[in-house]
């Protein structure tokens, strides 16, 4: 099955680009089948990961927590299990 991995945090104000170059370079412990980085308004910058596992719940690298001076709040964590893809 594919397990796709959201993880979403909003940058201090006006810092949306050194929180996007910060997640653009944190490796993970193997490389997913893919990955994308978003940013939207607000700084919002959001990173999603593909996998193949065997279930939602199973372990997989996630990214980290920034330092706390870059975000003005948790990270936010999703975990969805693929159910459909068109082409």
């Amino acid at each position: 099955m594919t397990v796709a991995l959201m993880w979403e945090a909003r940058a201090v104000q006006g810092r949306a680009a050194e929180l996007v170059e910060w997640a653009r370079t944190q490796e993970l412990a193997r490389e997913p089948q893919r990955r994308e980085t978003f940013r939207a308004p607000q700084d919002r910058v959001l990173v999603i990961t593909w996998w193949d596992a065997d279930d939602v719940g199973a372990e997989l690298p996630e990214l980290p927590e920034p330092d706390a001076h870059l975000i003005t709040r948790p990270v936010h964590r999703w975990r969805f299990e693929s159910v459909e893809t068109q082409p």
